[in-house]
């Protein structure tokens, strides 16, 4: 089976963003966040990365400023780490998908208990 070229380089671009995230970014504003997932454009000149934000939703809004004034020194670290010709534009993302399985989880939860008691 046969890869496109950005489903490669968006796997490494995940891997070095979410090592960056883990220590190298020194932005207080930046709380607990993980890396989830990178969309690539097929031509590689943007992408999307979603982060999943412990915390309020100010600091959720926090951490994503934050990580908008560090996508320069991103994108200056991904060229030193990728030999790219263009290094994509960066758009950081909240990604709410984690707290939506947990909701979803709750609910079915409930419904459980619920159809135990009419039992």
């Amino acid at each position: 089976m046969r890869f496109k070229r950005s489903d490669r380089v968006k796997e490494v671009m995940r891997e070095e963003i979410s090592q960056m995230l883990m220590g190298e970014i020194k932005d207080p504003r930046i709380g607990f966040a993980t890396l989830t997932r990178v969309e690539l454009s097929d031509d590689l000149r943007n992408a999307k990365i979603f982060v999943s934000v412990m915390g309020s939703e100010e600091e959720k809004k926090k951490t994503i400023k934050g990580l908008e004034s560090a996508s320069g020194f991103i994108r200056s670290e991904l060229r030193k780490r990728m030999r790219l010709k263009f290094i994509p534009e960066i758009i950081f993302r909240l990604d709410t998908s984690i707290e939506h399985g947990e909701k979803i989880a709750r609910i079915l939860e409930e419904l459980k208990n619920e159809d135990l008691k009419l039992m």
